[in-house]
């Protein structure tokens, strides 16, 4: 049986309620909800998206994802069940105040029948399996396998009316794209950053050299994920290893065993492996960690509470991005289509940011309640982050552009060893 790291990291409780009672606001809620009873939809035919009778249908992997001329989404087949990542969605269920699903159910007609939120990818691919779902937001590192797989429809982007307002840097990411077709529309991005305290050893600067210091002191706190591998290679990156790490989601064997020995040379009970981000923000809060993997938000629910920490902003960082997408298999497609229309525009947005403490990808959403939120990412010009490789899955073929690097298998199984 593994370690319930922690349990067993000394943890000194929270410091501040007031620091948990902001901490909810990342999602706290039930990871599934079932909402409005709804009769299920079972197709006698495999479903096509939802474009009228003019369009060319996009339901499958070789269809083109820009038909033309450009179609409208048909009528609402009724009912729709979504997959995401937990607090990225909510219904009023968390709070009465914050519900972005009914908005979209009485502009539509459509009703979400099915709210299944997870905590990671793993359970997310476990849960996708059967087919159930109608459209999905999965992690990076899930998206790549869902449109190698043919999991995921392209999607006819010219039925999306927000869309051309997202930077061409975030529709852009190879994440989100596969031989010159579109999968997935962005939704929110944030930043990995490595936070302290403040002052050791009584160093007026902290006593940090930078954010490789995460992995040679102890106790810390580090994202639990495959992809913090990444965050070491670039540690080992800028400590100037003769490595030549062009990008750290794309790995050579002998980067990834350096990048995993580093994580490796500190391991231990005292450092925390995080899921939640309420788990980072008790473990800072309560002081039993020095440093810690954050996002802009956890830094500044401190600096609201009075308790600022320091970050490495300008150092080399990894960040992701979420995104939406259609099932291959949906029941209901104009539905779907609907939900990823409504979930890239700036009110539907607004909400999301406001509540996850991400960056919106639709800059239109930087206003009223998710100003301050863009404004801690600086997203309100919707420039691309110097110095932030936002992440993919890892393939064999480097990313497509050749070579032998190791593939998100390989950093599943490295990780798993790691963290038992």
């Amino acid at each position: 049986m593994g370690r319930d790291r922690l349990r067993r990291t000394r943890l000194a409780g929270m410091a501040g309620t007031g620091l948990l009672m902001l901490a909810a606001c990342a999602g706290t809620g039930s990871p599934a909800v079932r909402l409005a009873a709804g009769p299920a939809v079972t197709p006698a035919a495999p479903a096509t998206p939802g474009v009228t009778a003019t369009a060319k249908p996009t339901g499958s992997p070789a269809a083109s994802p820009s038909p033309s001329p450009s179609a409208s989404i048909g009528e609402s087949e009724g009912t729709l069940r979504v997959l995401a990542l937990q607090g990225r969605v909510e219904y009023g269920g968390t709070s009465t105040k914050v519900d972005w699903v009914t908005p979209y159910e009485k502009r539509t007609g459509c009703r979400v029948v099915a709210l299944d939120r997870v905590r990671t990818g793993e359970e997310m691919a476990a849960r996708f399996e059967d087919g159930s779902y109608d459209v999905v937001s999965p992690p990076p590192e899930l998206a790549g396998a869902l449109m190698a797989g043919g999991s995921v429809a392209p999607v006819d982007t010219s039925l999306i009316e927000a869309y051309d307002d997202i930077p061409g840097w975030l529709r852009e990411l190879p994440g989100l794209r596969r031989k010159d077709e579109v999968y997935g529309v962005p939704y929110l991005w944030g930043v990995n950053r490595v936070v302290h305290g403040g002052s050791r050893d009584g160093a007026r600067d902290g006593g940090y050299d930078g954010p490789g210091d995460l992995y040679t002191t102890s106790p810390v706190a580090i994202r639990d994920d495959p992809l913090s591998i990444a965050d070491a290679a670039l540690a080992l990156a800028g400590a100037g290893r003769d490595l030549d790490v062009s990008d750290p989601f794309q790995l050579t064997p002998a980067q990834l065993d350096a990048a995993v020995g580093l994580l490796a040379e500190r391991d231990g009970p005292d450092r925390v492996y995080w899921k939640d981000p309420v788990e980072v923000v008790r473990a800072v809060a309560g002081g039993s960690v020095r440093l810690a993997q954050a996002w802009p938000y956890h830094a500044d629910l401190f600096e609201r509470a009075g308790r600022p920490l320091e970050t490495f902003g300008k150092a080399p960082a990894t960040g992701w991005a979420d995104s939406w997408m259609i099932s291959a298999a949906a029941a209901s497609p104009n539905c779907a289509y609907k939900w990823l229309d409504w979930m890239g525009s700036a009110e539907a947005q607004r909400w999301a940011a406001a509540w996850t403490g991400l960056a919106p990808a639709n800059p239109e959403a930087c206003t009223g309640r998710a100003r301050h939120v863009c404004d801690v990412h600086d997203a309100r010009d919707g420039k691309r982050p110097e110095g932030v490789f936002f992440a993919v899955r890892p393939s064999r073929d480097c990313g497509g552009v050749g070579g032998e690097c190791t593939d998100y298998a390989d950093w599943a199984g490295r990780w798993k060893a790691l963290v038992k």
